[in-house]
């Protein structure tokens, strides 16, 4: 393969996975553990 091509499938597999990894972090098992700054200084 083109070196171009590598390159530009590597890229967009990072993307994907960052991605992925900021949807599990967000909606997944992990989300029990954020917080809310707004909720926590209600006035």
């Amino acid at each position: 393969m083109e070196p171009a091509t590598v390159l530009s499938i590597s890229i967009a597999a990072l993307l994907l996975a960052i991605t992925a990894l900021g949807v599990y972090m967000s909606f997944g098992p992990p989300s029990k553990d954020l917080i809310d700054p707004f909720e926590e200084h209600e006035d």
